[in-house]
């Protein structure tokens, strides 16, 4: 019961494995959703109708039920992430209601619900292979906390809830996108004194090329770093600060009413289903299972890094008062980036901006490539397909065997038509079929050090873990061999996620690894032995410091999410900053208003909401499972092919934990990441 849709004018419903992105425009978005919508609902009601003769095969066809959907839904909404325009946004405005009231339909239809429950009580059901005995049992789960026992008017105002929710969550994505491409300031090239060379060319090409004398500022990271990080000028420092402070609060662009009615909806939708808050309902299927759990885990590390975090601001204080005097100006936020990085060139006598010439984009790729080769048994090669940008570029990637099991895309460098941050999505999930196995498709994107001139690419040392963590997350869907869709790949709870992405970084750090790819874009020569002993020994250098940020992002979301009340006359911008200045080396000025713009907690009905714990959760066992890299070699083979057999490749077949006990053959050492990190 493969849903097939007829060959149509409309390159969205002929998508085929090879995108054709240089056809597609937003005026086929809505006709192609509504045509799938269409014919997923026949197939719901085909399946709601199933009897004992048509269960054969009955979870397969569930799982595949929304595939074509889901895909053109996610080239869509991607399109409007990479090349956003006017036509793009009115696009995703226009299917969001009508793709959200189908998502909230299916999971609330009687009929479905009815023979879902008839079926797991049938032999058939009892003798399915365990794979699909679990997508059974998480199916189950899934439907009863989507609400499918709901009565009908409790079932109409959750469909209500979650079409608000996906309506003002993108309007919320959309006001800080708009928010960062509307803002640039033009300076001329005394104010850039400290700042790279490389930032100060690539500001006045960007001017050029806008018509403008002098250095086009922009907020993308590339930029923005750089400035907060090197600039002698501090009011030029506080103007990019406070700018980037404004993102989501701007006229026009005010994203902070629409944070109090995104927690409202969320706690009202928890509280339909019956969970306590709204934590408490995402949690249930990860491995923290509840809000307190969660938060437990977040305030047990702030504790064990808060005297190493005291300690670091201690010296940091003390350094800037050495050098710029006793009585020079309370540090500010704006500072703290400027005299850490003054007092690590002192410390280490090492600048991370030394380490930029023998990180040069394509030798980074080739070298992760070939790591990847080694421990994995994967080629990765360049390939051919129609790209949404001139950056784009396309891979193949084959196995041992000369298999073809995945192809990606890749999209590296800011524009202002281009959300912020780094990701990887998935396009199509292949896996095993009757006869061999379908390729899988999917992307990484990021908002690296672009091209300037005729310097190319150059990346810093966090641009490089950033591309290795990205290729983690496309590692998990590229080689998942699971025959079941909706648990392949990156399909498993969001605490476990980050673990094959976060594991990918600590292969930077590692000289064996390091001589595969960093050598001098212009000289060829590896990195210097010299600049690695720096480099390593800075590495946990305010390790306390990222670490408290992290934490304070946590602490953030959950506090809003599990003891927040939303009804209440508090200001959630107010206990956000409240909560996050507690986390912070230098105090938040009284409009700091961070949430506002926070894209990974309330660009969507869901995303990391009640999940950014996430990161540190799965940074425990990243650390963890490294160690076996690590005693074993970090290119022994037989190591990365029991990672890729336990973990890599099972998705979400099975319960995490038990898939972590499978590899490492225990639970974590829950310190693993403060020995890491040196904070313990």
């Amino acid at each position: 019961m493969t849903q097939q849709v007829e060959k149509s004018s409309n390159p969205l419903l002929n998508v085929g494995f090879k995108i054709p992105f240089d056809q597609i425009t937003p005026g086929h978005a809505e006709s192609a959703v509504d045509t799938l919508l269409a014919a997923s609902r026949e197939r719901v009601e085909a399946l709601a109708a199933a009897d004992g003769r048509g269960f054969v095969g009955f979870m397969d066809d569930l799982d595949t039920l929304t595939e074509q959907l889901n895909t053109v839904n996610t080239i869509v909404h991607h399109l409007n992430s990479v090349v956003t325009s006017d036509e793009w946004k009115a696009a995703v405005e226009a299917i969001i209601p009508k793709t959200t009231e189908f998502y909230s339909e299916l999971s609330l239809h009687p009929g479905l619900w009815k023979t879902l429950k008839a079926y797991a009580q049938t032999e058939g059901a009892r003798n399915l292979d365990p794979v699909r005995a679990r997508l059974l049992k998480l199916t189950v789960d899934e439907f009863r906390r989507g609400g499918a026992d709901l009565p009908d008017d409790k079932k109409a105002r959750l469909t209500e809830v979650n079409t608000r929710l996906a309506q003002i969550t993108n309007t919320f994505a959309k006001n800080v996108l708009d928010g960062t491409a509307a803002y640039e300031l033009y300076v001329p090239t005394e104010r850039l004194k400290g700042v790279p060379q490389r930032v100060i060319d690539a500001t006045r090409l960007d001017a050029e090329s806008k018509g403008k004398e002098g250095h086009r500022l922009t907020l993308h990271q590339p930029v923005l770093v750089p400035i907060l990080t090197y600039a002698d000028d501090r009011e030029l420092r506080r103007e990019l600060w406070q700018a980037n402070g404004m993102l989501g609060r701007e006229e026009g662009r005010d994203n902070r009413p629409l944070l109090s009615e995104i927690l409202q909806l969320r706690r009202e939708r928890a509280e339909l289903l019956g969970f306590r808050n709204f934590a408490d309902l995402v949690l249930e299927d990860r491995m923290a299972k509840t809000g307190d759990t969660a938060l437990k885990f977040e305030r047990d590390l702030e504790a064990k890094t808060r005297p190493a975090f005291e300690k670091e601001n201690a010296e940091l204080e003390a350094y800037y008062r050495s050098q710029a005097g006793q009585d020079a100006p309370a540090l500010e936020m704006w500072d703290v980036n400027y005299w850490a990085e003054k007092q690590r060139q002192e410390k280490y006598d090492f600048d991370e901006e030394a380490l930029r010439p023998y990180f040069e984009l394509n030798s980074v790729l080739e070298g992760l490539f070939e790591i990847c080769r080694r421990v994995f048994g994967i080629t990765v090669k360049e390939a051919q397909a129609p790209g949404w940008h001139p950056e784009v570029r396309y891979y193949d990637i084959h196995d041992e065997a000369g298999t073809h099991i995945a192809s990606f895309y890749t999209d590296w460098f800011p524009r202002d038509t281009k959300r912020g941050g780094a990701w990887m999505n998935a396009f199509i999930t292949g896996g095993p079929r009757e006869n061999g196995a379908d390729p899988h498709l999917g992307l990484m994107c990021g908002n690296m050090t672009p091209p300037s001139g005729e310097t190319p690419s150059l990346l810093s040392i966090r641009e490089v873990e950033t591309v290795f963590h990205e290729f983690g997350h496309l590692l998990h869907h590229a080689m998942s061999r699971v025959p079941v869709k909706s648990l392949s790949g990156t399909s498993v709870a969001w605490d476990f996620v980050e673990l094959p992405s976060q594991i990918m970084e600590n292969w930077v750090m590692e000289r064996e690894a390091l001589d595969l790819f960093a050598r001098h874009y212009q000289t060829g020569e590896k990195l210097p032995q010299e600049l690695f002993d720096k480099m390593v020994a800075a590495r946990n250098y305010r390790a306390a410091n990222f670490a408290m940020r992290q934490y304070s992002f946590g602490t953030t979301d959950l506090t809003l999410h599990v003891e927040f009340d939303p009804t209440s006359s508090e200001n959630p911008v107010t206990v956000a900053r409240e909560v996050m200045g507690r986390f912070m080396p230098a105090p938040l000025p009284d409009d700091y208003a961070q949430i506002a713009s926070f894209n990974h907690l309330l660009s969507s009905p869901v995303g990391y909401g009640a999940g950014y714990y996430s990161y540190k959760w799965a940074e425990v066992l990243d650390a963890d499972a490294f160690s076996r890299f690590a005693r074993e070699g970090i290119f022994n083979r037989d190591t990365g092919r029991a990672y890729v057999d336990t973990i890599l490749s099972r998705g979400g077949s099975d319960d995490p934990a038990q898939l972590y006990r499978d590899f490492m053959g225990r639970d974590a050492d829950a310190d693993a990441l403060l020995k890491r990190s040196g904070l313990l």
